[in-house]
């Protein structure tokens, strides 16, 4: 089943003075439960189609449905609303709040949806668990690890329980050990719970675990492979 789909996506950025054709006509879907990852060199439009996928830009042309909503035809607010209810983002730069714990920067995203306290303490609590971070939910930023900071990034993204979470180069500021960990993390999420990642990468640690990787060229795709898991291989 489709949870995304794009149509014949454009974005152009100063269209007046030097135009910059960073989308041009992009059609795609994504199934739930993916693990993808789209690739290619910079300038070639991949963080442009994530953040339209995100509903954090609004595109030039075309169009992105989310679960059949249109999403680029509703006003700021209520893209606003559906964007918090519906996507979990994972940056390249943690964008945890420094003051913060761990629990309360994971029940911070849920206070925004005005969820109860109780409910709000016991699922962060409960996911930084699940990434491994039980005994740490009352550090801040500053005494956790990169490794340990992306973690509690993915508890944040999976608070709201979103249909999709999209990683922007999520690995690029981590050392080995820890890019491997937290891929380790997203495929167990992904095979165990059915989430569905979707990656803006140049890594090819992330590459080579994606099952399916689409390459942008100039605003286009230029290849989409899917890659069968080990599981139908079998």
């Amino acid at each position: 089943m489709s949870i995304i789909k794009t149509e014949k996506l454009s974005k152009v950025y100063n269209p007046d003075t030097v135009p910059v054709h960073a989308l041009r006509e992009v059609t795609m879907s994504i199934e739930q439960g993916e693990f993808t990852a789209i690739v290619g060199p910079s300038g070639s439009g991949k963080t442009t189609l994530l953040n339209m996928l995100g509903g954090l830009d609004r595109p030039s042309d075309g169009s992105v449905f989310i679960n059949d909503t249109n999403v680029t035809g509703l006003s700021d607010k209520k893209r606003i609303d559906f964007r918090l209810n519906n996507i979990g983002f994972v940056f390249q730069h943690y964008n945890l709040i420094p003051v913060f714990t761990a629990r309360e920067n994971v029940s911070f995203i849920m206070l925004l949806q005005k969820r109860g306290k109780e409910e709000m303490q016991r699922r962060a609590d409960q996911l930084l668990e699940e990434v491994g971070l039980g005994d740490r939910k009352d550090a801040r930023p500053g005494e956790l690890s990169g490794g340990q900071q992306q973690r509690v990034a993915v508890a944040r993204a999976l608070a709201t329980e979103p249909r999709f979470i999209l990683a922007d180069e999520p690995t690029a500021n981590l050392d080995s050990a820890s890019a491997m960990n937290l891929l380790d993390l997203m495929e167990q999420m992904n095979r165990e719970k059915g989430v569905t990642f979707i990656f803006s990468t140049h890594d090819q640690r992330v590459i080579e675990r994606a099952r399916r990787v689409i390459t942008m060229v100039d605003g286009r795709i230029d290849t989409d492979e899917v890659r069968k898991s080990e599981t139908d291989a079998a």
